[in-house]
């Protein structure tokens, strides 16, 4: 046994964890979490490190496969764990729109990575009479996708077009994407005009702020050595976005829990159209 498992047995869990949280900050600054208030993108780069996407990529790939072929149970961030951590509220929403359409899910997961959230939930979507899951991410995980992932339920395309060119999804999967993109809300407006009917958003981080802020979020070295910039977004200028033509239908709490410069939380909302659209996907690609 060794120290650290022995010191576990008679440590109290809650100094554990109070050791964990001081053993990621420095002073009164944030070492691992979000700090910062950038004014604009290139600032928050510049104040970023960056990441090695090659290694990163090939961490989730391994990470992945462990669950694929049964030697993992639950992959998230490209870190294995021995237990699947569930975002319940997901799950519903998922299987809710699939009760609504005959039992039918067709996903279209925006910077899916290489399925971390289809390897999470495929347990539950096993009953249900027809899933596909596809998945737009960047060239090098559509071809790591292709290679190693894809199959009859699982697909990988470099685009929204192509996607649709293929299939007609009936909703649409943002986890842990619109933090990460200069302009996120070019991206919400481009996918709100899509032809599906329901939205779900998902590790987030929003506030109560009127504007967005953002920061620089560190990664800790156990998981991968990386800062980059995220923002966080601000719940009202969000819900403005949506306007009269969608409803949030819910709000949840997601997994995700760090520390930053102001008072956030990561969280999620299931979002629907408040008039459902009969229009295919090729009638939308020819308009």
């Amino acid at each position: 046994m060794t120290s650290q498992a022995f010191l576990k047995l008679f440590v109290p869990p809650l100094l554990v964890q109070g050791y964990r949280f001081l053993r990621g900050r420095k002073g009164n600054r944030v070492v691992y979490g979000l700090s910062g208030d950038y004014h604009s993108w290139d600032e928050a780069v510049r104040a970023s490190t960056g990441y090695d996407s090659e290694i990163i990529l090939e961490k989730t790939k391994e990470a992945l496969l462990k669950v694929k072929n049964g030697q993992a149970v639950y992959e998230r961030d490209s870190v294995v764990f021995d237990e699947i951590q569930y975002a319940w509220p997901l799950c519903a929403s998922l299987l809710w729109i699939a009760a609504q359409s005959g039992g039918r899910l067709n996903v279209l997961d925006f910077g899916g990575s290489l399925g971390s959230t289809y390897f999470q939930n495929r347990v539950f979507l096993r009953c249900l009479p027809e899933v596909r899951w596809n998945i737009v991410e960047q060239p090098r995980h559509v071809k790591t996708g292709k290679e190693w992932f894809e199959d009859d339920h699982l697909k990988f395309y470099l685009d929204v077009e192509d996607c649709l060119a293929a299939t007609q999804p009936n909703v649409v999967i943002l986890s842990s994407v619109l933090q990460y993109l200069e302009h996120p809300y070019d991206i919400l407006c481009g996918l709100l005009g899509f032809p599906c009917n329901h939205l779900i958003i998902d590790r987030t981080p929003f506030w109560d702020g009127p504007t967005d802020r953002l920061c620089v979020q560190h990664v800790p070295p156990s998981i991968y050595p990386a800062s980059y910039p995220s923002w966080i977004l601000s719940v009202s200028r969000f819900h403005s976005y949506l306007r009269e033509s969608w409803e949030v239908v819910a709000e949840f709490d997601s997994l995700d829990k760090l520390e930053g410069p102001v008072d956030f939380a990561y969280r999620g909302m299931i979002i629907t159209r408040r008039e459902p659209l009969l229009s295919t996907a090729r009638e939308w690609r020819n308009v």
